[in-house]
């Protein structure tokens, strides 16, 4: 068990400082530790270039791990990479979450336009890490749909999307995959030049966005660099391509408006014809937000330090179910009035990291990798214009720190240590979670065996939690251990096949466990369970992925079984005329596929035609037989994509199949496509990385819903848009 006195200010500095603290192994493209370098850090701010397709895999199908101790990790079966090209195609969306589902086996939460998080394999919240180069993002994106992710993509230089059993190493929390973000905030390598320059610009048609960012980094001496960057974005209403309510949702209201007339209340029934008539936008869906970051990055020889301090603000809205009452005490008419006040949330967090990579020589390890992550976070949400509802505050650090050891025979790998502290505070009306402290402390190791055609790699993590709200007098304690252990055969050239298993364990979080409350941004009345027992898996995944002729593929198959699944699902009740969702457990099996191919139709050398087919698919069901919640249906895409020196063309067909497997309060959704094409200009021939970007997205102007999102019968997706954006890198 964790002492008790870990709570004590003193002695969680104290320990965050003597951790030193860390960085976990990443996936990069590189085919040496030179090229690791580099794609760690493209050439202080530039931008790397790179095929149409995300690359997972260098010329063999290998993942190379960017220093980590080993060469290939294939426990990470399901990586995904984008780069800076790829990043700008969809960077004008404001959320992580937005920017990652065409990714095989990817959604998004799509709570609103300014709040939207992945998920991974089907998973959400509580299963998927958000990292910001290793270490959490250190927001509360994960307690609630509603609250946004802290990363502004337009700063970003690449991602990393993680799925399979050794995300583990990341924390109990990433069981269903980590999105891991590389910025550029603190630079590890000096500029080939006096300073460089990154700008990025863009407008679209659908939400009249506009958004700019630059970044600059700058030698001060032979081995300091100060990096330093900023960002806006601002946009009106979201344009939609249809009504904003489902069928279902319009028919309810319908029903509604006929009964008022029949009660002889005709203002009340046009109010409801009038919120089932909303068509062509959403109201109250505008965000504005802006960054700005500063660090330094000291380069000695083969070791390197750096920090970096940054500031994150944002206000957007939280759109209301249309016909929802919900009683904030007062005479009826002060309630009426406030029931017709927008939601908003105004969003900011304070981030300082520390990030060092030493050299330790020739002993038996080879590096020492520290990481430390500081935030202090507040949002507020805001029921009418000045009027203060709930403030949430959230002060956390996370460290980690990593050995490496040095390459001896057939044995490769890394052992860490990581601690994670978070001080959580909801002050108002609607606190619908008592204030709370978590600290978490972690070793984990990741060990790769063999040299010839049959490689072994193993994973392990033991995970101790303490988790106590103060105010009800309640403190739980966890103990969790993980594993995994894959076999890879790579005796067919250019092609590795493996077999992953895996046994993870996860602690309930704070938010399951004492939610008792009304919460007006997600319109629920939420109830959490303090007598939650810890949530396990056992997975097993199967992939094969390499090269094709001239092309790659990639192709998994997993399949996870939970013991005690927690899970938050409507129960058809009410409380305080809202609807109410409680955290439950149950066994649960989850099963599904993900798989990709990129092949050269044509590659002459100056011209080059490139197919780009995906697919993904993922069932989830409880042991009672009825289905988790929230689960993406089926997708596929398809994308041919034509390349020159000077341009890419590329156009595109994504579809979703209709999810009908619900539970019993869910509605399904209908299925839809969406058909998107890009050009991208690239005018200097000595500069690549000067681009000019015209897109259309959605350009049948389809009215769709994921199905992964609380609120997709009244958030449907972007209907048609026009985009335009500059990248300049010099």
């Amino acid at each position: 068990m964790i002492n008790t006195t870990i709570r004590l200010a003193s002695s969680r500095l104290a320990l965050a400082s003597a951790l030193g603290l860390v960085v976990t192994a990443t996936p990069a493209l590189a085919e040496n530790a030179e090229a690791e370098a580099v794609a760690q850090q493209p050439a202080a701010g530039a931008a790397v270039e790179d095929d149409l397709h995300n690359r997972q895999a260098d010329d063999q199908g290998n993942i190379i791990v960017s220093a980590s101790g080993l060469k290939e990790l294939d426990v990470l079966a399901g990586t995904s990479v984008l780069e800076v090209r790829e990043i700008q195609r969809d960077a004008v969306t404001g959320q992580i979450g937005e920017l990652l589902t065409k990714l095989p086996g990817v959604s998004a939460t799509s709570f609103a336009p300014g709040s939207s998080r992945p998920v991974l394999r089907g998973q959400q919240g509580e299963r998927v890490r958000v990292l910001v180069d290793g270490v959490g993002t250190a927001d509360v994106s994960n307690t609630s749909v509603d609250h946004a992710t802290s990363i502004e993509p337009i700063t970003v230089e690449r991602i990393e999307v993680l799925r399979g059993p050794a995300v583990l190493l990341y924390g109990s929390q990433a069981i269903g995959g980590a999105v891991n973000v590389i910025d550029k905030r603190i630079p590890t390598r000096m500029p080939d030049e006096d300073f460089h320059f990154d700008g990025f610009a863009g407008i679209d048609s659908a939400t009249n966005l506009r958004t700019g960012a630059a970044s600059l980094d700058v030698g001060l001496t032979n081995n300091l660099v100060f990096h330093v960057d900023g960002s806006w974005r601002k946009t009106g209403n979201a344009d939609i391509g249809g009504f904003q309510l489902s069928p279902e949702l319009r028919a309810e209201l319908l029903e509604e408006a006929a009964e008022k007339d029949a009660d002889g209340e005709p203002d009340e029934a046009a109010e409801f014809r009038e919120a089932a008539g909303q068509r062509g936008f959403i109201p109250n869906s505008d965000v504005e937000s802006w960054t700005v970051n500063a660090g330094l990055g000291l380069i000695l020889g083969e070791s390197t330090f750096g920090a970096s301090i940054g500031y994150y603000d944002t206000n957007y809205g939280v759109i209301k179910r249309p016909g929802l009452k919900h009683e904030h005490g007062g005479d009826g008419e002060e309630e009426e009035e406030k029931e017709e006040e927008n939601v908003r949330i105004d969003l900011q967090q304070f981030r300082a990291d520390f990030k060092g990579d030493v050299y330790l020589g020739d002993g038996a390890f080879e590096r020492l990798k520290l990481r430390v992550g500081y935030s202090d976070y507040t949002h507020t949400e805001f029921e009418g214009p000045g009027e203060v509802g709930t403030v949430f505050d959230s002060t956390s650090v996370e460290a980690r720190a990593e050995l490496v050891q040095k390459a001896s025979g057939m044995l490769r790998g890394s052992t860490g240590i990581q601690y994670l502290h978070r001080d959580f505070s909801a002050v108002g009306a609607e606190a619908y979670v008592p204030p709370n402290l978590t600290d978490q402390l972690a070793i984990f190791t990741l060990q790769e065996f063999g040299t010839g055609p049959i490689q072994i790699e193993a994973a392990a993590r033991a995970e101790f939690t303490d988790v106590e709200a103060q105010t009800l007098g309640i403190a739980r304690d966890y103990e969790t251990f993980s594993g995994a252990l894959g076999v890879v055969y790579q005796g067919i050239d250019g092609v590795r096949i493996g077999i992953n298993g895996s046994r993870a364990e996860r602690a309930p979080s704070a938010e399951e466990l004492f939610s008792d409350g009304p919460h007006i941004a997600t319109q629920a009345f939420e109830i959490g369970d303090a007598d939650l027992r810890t949530e396990r898996a056992w997975g097993l995944e199967a992939y094969a992925r390499g090269k094709i002729g001239a092309g790659t593929f990639n192709l998994t198959a997993y399949k996870q079984w939970f013991d005690n699944f927690i899970f938050l699902e409507e129960t058809g009740l009410e409380e305080d005329d809202l609807p109410v969702f409680q955290y439950l457990q149950q066994d649960a099996d989850f099963w599904g596929f993900e798989a990709e191919l990129n092949y050269p139709i044509i590659d002459t050398g100056s011209f080059r035609l490139l197919t780009d087919l995906r697919a993904s698919y993922v069932e989830a069901e409880l042991a009672d037989g009825t289905a988790v919640p929230r689960i993406p249906p089926l997708s596929l895409l398809g994308a041919l994509e034509a390349q020159t020196d000077a341009f890419d063309v590329r156009g595109e067909v994504q579809w979703f199949d209709d999810q009908n497997r619900v539970t019993g309060f869910e509605t399904p959704t209908e299925s839809f496509t969406l058909v998107n094409a890009l050009i991208a200009w690239r005018p200097l021939a000595d500069n690549r990385n000067v681009t000019v970007q015209i897109a259309a997205d959605n350009i049948f102007d389809v009215n769709g819903r994921r199905h992964a999102s609380f609120t997709r019968d009244f958030v449907p997706l972007l209907g048609r848009n026009f985009r335009a954006s500059v990248r300049l890198s010099f």
